[in-house]
């Protein structure tokens, strides 16, 4: 019985052991997610996820530090109800030609203060930003960022990422880029007209080699003669039965003289 019961603790103690392990708490951190694609060169629509890690807090303040070298002209955030937004710039050490233009300033970092709302306990906002151009020479970009809440603390989400390691406490937001596409403004209207381009040919040709077009043009020139043809005999066909028909009525009458007379 002794040794029964020694197995048994011995048992329970291992799964509240493990339930311990596997329940503990998983941490949400800051992160940064496209709308569709970021592709290099291009430009994209991501968005800036912050979730409230805190019971006792509300998170009031969130920077976003853009990465300095590989700078993007074009940083416009989107509004978002109860909260302020403000875009920093900074000189750049080597000016950015955009379009022709030289750009000797680019926008550094982006601060969002809670006026009138919060991100409470159990919930997360999302911040729209539109960024771009990207970069054609990186695969990914690492926005370090600053969460603040009601209670002074700050939470430095800093730490980059490392290849082949484990994911830091404190993960900066990473978004990966993907590949360039050829008008840098995102796959779908490259894709579209290239099937757009296909369907055209594939409309040119027919079966046997030749131009659809002149066998449109044929087939046009013959539905246009038969109609043309449908249409005359109606006529005759139509003036034919009013002759017949005036013909009958005419007989009726000479008919009725004979036998009045």
């Amino acid at each position: 019985m002794n040794v029964s019961r020694a197995r048994a603790a011995l048992v329970a103690g291992a799964a509240v052991s493990s339930v311990a392990l596997f329940a503990g708490p998983a941490f949400a951190h800051v992160s940064v997610q496209p709308q569709g694609e970021a592709a290099k060169g291009g430009y994209a629509t991501v968005n800036f996820k912050v979730p409230n890690e805190r019971d006792n807090a509300s998170t009031v303040k969130l920077e976003v530090t853009l990465p300095a070298d590989t700078p993007m002209a074009s940083v416009m955030p989107q509004p978002v109800p109860g909260w302020t937004v403000k875009v920093d710039k900074a000189k750049l050490a080597k000016p950015l030609d955009v379009h022709g233009k030289k750009i000797t300033e680019a926008p550094s970092k982006i601060t969002w203060t809670a006026d009138g709302s919060k991100i409470g306990p159990g919930q997360f906002q999302q911040f729209p930003v539109s960024l771009g151009q990207l970069p054609e020479n990186a695969d990914q970009l690492v926005f370090k960022a600053l969460q603040t809440y009601d209670n002074k603390e700050v939470v430095r989400w800093i730490e980059e990422p490392k290849e082949g390691g484990a994911e830091p406490e404190t993960p900066a937001p990473v978004l990966q880029l993907s590949a360039a596409t050829e008008d840098h403004h995102g796959g779908a209207a490259a894709g579209g007209d290239k099937a757009k381009d296909e369907k055209t040919e594939e409309a040119k040709e027919d079966g046997h080699g030749h131009e659809g077009g002149e066998n449109n043009a044929a087939a046009a020139e013959s539905d246009g003669s038969d109609s043309g043809s449908s249409d005359t005999t109606a006529r005759v066909l139509g003036i034919v039965g009013i002759l017949v028909g005036a013909a009958g009525v005419a007989f009726g009458v000479l008919a009725g003289r004979r036998r009045s007379a």
